[in-house]
């Protein structure tokens, strides 16, 4: 038994809007961070299943590409987010200053 595309298509839209809105809503980095991963993952499920629906294996192709840049984005941000914890208990995105040496 088959679960038709168009259920998948729509999970990723959701899971896509979830991620637009915890970009948009939240100011701790860290949740931005998961929200951005949440992003690449709707992506890479639609990706996955226009390739299935069309017999075509570059799908499959570029969702491992994106999943190789959504790892090296955590990598890094998770760096990044942890250096500025270390010096302020707080971090708020939109106070850039604290990037600065």
């Amino acid at each position: 038994m088959s679960v038709a595309p168009e259920y998948y298509v729509v999970l990723s839209a959701v899971l896509f809007s979830i991620g637009v809105v915890g970009v948009i809503a939240r100011r701790n980095p860290l949740i931005m961070l998961m929200s951005i991963e949440l992003l690449f993952n709707a992506a890479n499920l639609a990706l996955v299943t226009y390739a299935r629906v069309w017999t075509n294996n570059a799908g499959h192709v570029f969702a491992f590409l994106v999943i190789t840049v959504a790892a090296a984005e955590a990598a890094i941000g998770l760096a990044i987010v942890a250096v500025t914890f270390r010096r302020t208990p707080f971090v708020d995105v939109d106070e850039v200053s604290a990037l600065r040496g």
